[in-house]
């Protein structure tokens, strides 16, 4: 982002570069040993000389230089083996790090140890879940029904031997129970191939709907078909997720008959651009259906009309809200409108208008703006749940039929994942955790008692030895921003300690709040402080919080996580000899602008699959869609934000970085592998600290949203070796 000096020469990866590297890798292998004597030599072989390919672009009177330009080409015949180099490097010290086989053994017994439920409904006197079982590799779909339950997907059987895998992307019941509708897809892609299956005998109708990545199916009442989101752009092109069409299918027939009920340019009246996904909402007992348009914002553009229109294709879509309405929930019951309005309440109200004449001008405000940010709305038979969002805490509310707003007291401060309703039941089901709590499905009824479901039993871990603390950062703006800090009780605040602290900061989403730290007592059993910082861009205090750190706001984010991780140093818990940071995704703008920005305050950065190239979102196919969020690169404002954000230009020749894990899967939808591939490239190239740039490459896998339970588990191996062995005083875990 700031002008790369000029490159010159293009050189071509052979065996020989690969072999020979750079004499400073050699001689910071030794330094650092050297610097940890306590600690078994590992020897870092050579980093593999990526050929440069120097292309010039100049955006509005400035001129950028890339080195690595030719990593966005997949097809590149250097990719491949680039990647297989870099990983092989990775590999040969990783595997040979002491205590990462203990490690490994730790957080397999950990893992095996917990069951997981991501999702439940009750439809037609059924209970239906989502669950990686006791052990399991994966979620399997079950059903409970008569007290018994019984697996209606399980994408392990849909794998071959040794040939990747499936993963289980998303699903909906019927109304009545009888009809699942589901997506799967292989080695973690997420491309998604939409499958329908009946209750009673678990077997798959003959219809198969590809490109469903969106789908979001929604029911008719009756049970005789959905509305669904289908891509229509190509795989692997910036083109993927643009245009996509909101269809109807019918059971039973041809889906490629099924009628597009909105794409752009169908009806003239309804404009919008090209990376706007059309959704058709459907709510059970009302006559009415909302048409969603939405992008990465938390907000959406909606209409309504009556279902029956909207299926039989003569639909007059009634406007009701646009982008700058800042409306990001609705529900319908019966003919009444409810909907969730952030424009002048940045932290939300409920207002409730006729379904049949929508107006924001007219409404009537049933639940004001509060001290606490309104996250979502859920519709239950008696009244409209309202999960609450207290700085990284969630509540719950229920406004009932009498229009009172009653607070749900919870068993402790925890994350609700989210809350499921259904508008001919009373009560809700909802996910909830806590730091040292497991997560449970927890049931709420009409009298508002909350009680453990059981869905989830609860795991054989003690987790009496640890203790999660809350703290708030001032940072330099004067703003307070909450971390949290979770350790083992009893532990010396003399600055020695090993510190991961992980932050996110966008899409105005509250990303690290309470949730059970399974994997991570592994780590946190050698010594080391594992600590989340509610940076702002996520939506820990409502829109106000996302919008600063948002566009030409975005710089707030990685710098309230270095002046949080300041603040951790002054408290003693950790200090920069022994402090790493962390991010995954979107999460990689943050730690990768924190590194560039303040290299000397960290000892290691973990990279997950993140953001370091954005300017060059234009080549990849999720990339258009980010624009609301970072800025557009046509637009001067928009390149300017984009610059800002870019990890991989700010990379500074001659500068000592720290130790730097990064990671990606090649299948991955989200962040094309080119982002963490390059920013390790310049890493390598630029930095004189002698300390070890590593890329982890996994092959059958992509975001990490589809990984299996082994694939995470060996990442968090890798990762937390990694972190000790940079940051523990030694350099080394113990078994």
């Amino acid at each position: 982002m700031w002008s790369d000096d000029d490159i010159g020469g293009m050189f071509m990866i052979d065996r020989r570069q690969l072999l020979a590297g750079s004499a400073a890798s050699l001689v910071g292998a030794a330094v650092a040993a050297r610097g940890r004597a306590a600690s078994p030599a590992i020897v870092v072989p050579p980093a593999p000389v990526a050929k440069l390919t120097p292309t010039r672009d100049t955006y509005f009177g400035e001129t950028l230089v890339d080195r690595y330009r030719w990593m966005e080409n997949d097809k590149d015949p250097d990719w491949l083996p680039y990647l297989k180099a870099q990983n092989d490097r990775t590999r040969a010290v990783l595997d040979r790090l002491p205590g990462r086989d203990a490690l490994l053994a730790r957080i397999q017994q950990l893992s095996g140890d917990i069951v997981l439920t991501s999702k439940v409904q009750r439809a037609g006197g059924r209970i239906f879940f989502q669950q990686r079982p006791l052990g399991a590799d994966n979620f399997k779909l079950f059903v409970r029904e008569n007290g018994a339950d019984r697996v209606l997907v399980d994408p392990t059987a849909m794998s071959a031997a040794g040939v990747g895998h499936y993963s289980l992307d998303w699903w909906h019941a019927s109304p009545a129970g009888d009809k699942v509708v589901y997506g799967v897809s292989k080695d973690g892609s997420e491309d998604s191939v939409l499958h329908i299956l009946t209750v009673a005998d678990g077997h798959d109708l003959p219809e198969r709907i590809a490109n469903t990545q969106m789908a979001d199916p929604r029911w008719l009442d009756d049970g005789t078909g959905f509305f669904y989101n289908q891509l229509t752009g190509a795989v692997d092109t910036p083109e993927r997720f643009l245009d996509s069409q909101a269809r109807f299918h019918r059971i039973g027939t041809d889906p490629s008959t099924d009628p597009i009920v909105m794409k752009r340019g169908l009806d003239p009246a309804i404009v919008f651009e090209k990376i706007q996904a059309p959704y058709v909402l459907t709510f059970p007992g009302s006559r009415y259906a909302i048409l969603g348009l939405g992008d990465v914002r938390p907000e959406a553009r909606m209409f309504v009309a009556p279902v029956a229109d909207a299926l039989a294709g003569k639909a007059r879509w009634v406007p009701v809200t646009d982008f700058p309405d800042e409306v990001t929930s609705a529900e319908i019951d019966g003919d009444d409108l409810y909907l969730l309005v952030n424009k002048g309440s940045p932290r939300g109200r409920i207002v409730r208008m006729h379904a049949s004449a929508p107006s924001l001008a007219t409404a009537t405000v049933v639940v004001p703006q509060g001290a606490q940010v309104i996250e979502d709305i859920a519709r239950a038979k008696d009244g409209l749940y309202l999960k609450i969002m207290d700085g990284g805490i969630s509540r719950l509310r229920r406004l009932g039929r009498d229009g009172r707003v009653a607070e749900v007291a919870l068993p402790f401060d925890g994350t609700i994942g989210a809350v499921f309703a259904e508008p001919d039941l009373p009560g809700v089901l909802m996910p909830l955790s806590g730091w040292l709590t497991p997560t449970g499905i927890w049931s709420v009824d009409a009298a508002g008692r909350v009680a453990d479901t059981g869905i989830t039993p609860r795991p054989a871990i003690d987790t009496s030895p640890y203790e999660a603390k809350r703290f708030f950062a001032t940072v330099r703006d004067g703003t307070k921003v909450p971390y949290t800090l979770i350790y083992r009780k009893g532990m010396k605040l003399d600055g020695s300690a090993p510190c991961w602290i992980s932050a996110y900061g966008s899409y105005g989403a509250a990303a690290y709040t309470p949730s059970f730290q399974q994997r991570q007592l592994a780590l946190i059993d050698q010594g080391a402080v594992v600590g989340y910082a509610n940076v702002r861009g996520g939506g820990e205090y409502g829109r106000e919080w996302h919008k600063a750190g948002q566009l030409a706001n975005k710089p707030n984010t990685w710098r309230d996580l270095i002046d949080v991780c300041q603040d951790i140093c002054v408290k003693r818990y950790t200090s920069p000899a022994h402090l790493a940071i962390g991010g995954r995704s979107a999460g990689g703008i943050t730690v990768g602008r924190a590194l560039t920005e303040r290299p000397d305050l960290f000892a290691a950065v973990i990279d997950g699959v993140g953001w370091s190239n954005p300017l060059r979102y234009v080549v990849e196919q999720n990339g258009y869609g980010e624009e609301p969020e970072w800025g557009a690169i046509a637009d001067p404002d928009g390149y300017r934000y984009l610059k800002a954000i870019d990890s991989y230009h700010a990379v500074k020749d001659g500068t000592a970085y720290p130790a730097v894990l990064l990671t990606t899967g090649v299948t991955d939808p989200r962040v094309a592998p080119f982002h963490v591939a390059k920013m390790t490239a310049r890493l390598q190239a630029a930095s004189t600290s002698g300390k070890p740039i590593l890329l982890r490459v996994d092959y059958d896998a992509g975001h990490g949203i589809g990984s299996t339970r082994a694939q995470q588990d060996r990442e968090a191996a890798d990762t937390y070796a990694f972190l000790l062995w940079q940051t523990k005083p030694g350099g080394s875990p113990h078994a």
